[in-house]
């Protein structure tokens, strides 16, 4: 009868535990990409309209490949401290600083109003991105496995991807909402917080404090199995 009832505990545990790693992947690869989008879209001519428009757009794209180098960095700090500290509050952590920068990211004043400032500001933003998507993807999937049976790890570390693959879609699909506002309208909403509480960037804060409190309500991660005490592995998934 006690199995029984430890058996529902662990499915239990399991389930909120995977939960909280779709919900969390998904928002953080949602802000990850919407920058891609608004890279291709308006940063451009909103961040580097010295240049022609084509320079400025693979400007914007350079800024959007500073998260690509710090994906790896930030597997290797935060897997360290997941297994040192706990995974759970390094998951909390990370959503906090991708919520925060992204967050930012909708506050920022464009080139014509600060100069070269802003498309440096903008690219240490989006290196802050890259930490904690970095730190994010790796810690979500063992946190998950870690719950989950030896049969069944699999499965429930899958959630993470799957949270990736539903965040583009949703940066995606923000922007194809956008595209049917007038041209000065778009740029504005889409480039950041400069009219309205609607844009993009601004929904992140709400949607990271959610996800935020779906980590803090999720159980504490179990000791981490030997094999995956090294920062090594979070690295190359985050890579």
């Amino acid at each position: 009868m006690q199995s029984g009832k430890d058996a529902v505990q662990q499915r239990s545990s399991v389930t909120k535990v995977a939960t909280a790693s779709l919900i969390g992947t998904t928002i953080e690869w949602y802000d990850f990409f919407i920058f891609g989008t608004a890279s291709a879209l308006v940063f451009g001519k909103l961040f580097f309209p010295q240049f022609s428009e084509l320079a400025g757009t693979l400007a914007a794209f350079a800024s959007f490949a500073v998260g690509f180098v710090a994906r790896p960095l930030g597997g290797l700090v935060f897997g360290h401290f997941g297994d040192r500290i706990g995974r759970k509050a390094m998951l909390v952590v990370t959503i906090t600083m991708m919520g925060a920068a992204t967050f930012l990211m909708g506050l920022m004043p464009t080139y014509a109003t600060i100069g070269i400032a802003a498309p440096i500001a903008m690219a240490v933003l989006r290196f802050t991105q890259g930490l904690a998507v970095g730190g994010e993807w790796g810690g979500a999937v063992l946190m998950a496995t870690e719950h989950a049976g030896k049969k069944r790890r699999g499965f429930f570390g899958s959630f993470a991807q799957v949270g990736s693959a539903s965040g583009g879609l949703l940066s995606t699909g923000m922007f194809v909402a956008l595209q049917r506002l007038p041209e000065d309208d778009f740029l504005s909403w889409a480039g950041g917080c400069r009219s309205s509480s609607a844009s993009p960037w601004w929904r992140s804060a709400c949607s990271s404090a959610c996800a935020s409190w779906s980590r803090r309500s999720s159980p504490r991660s179990r000791r981490p199995a030997a094999r995956s005490r090294s920062p090594w592995w979070s690295c190359s998934a985050a890579t």
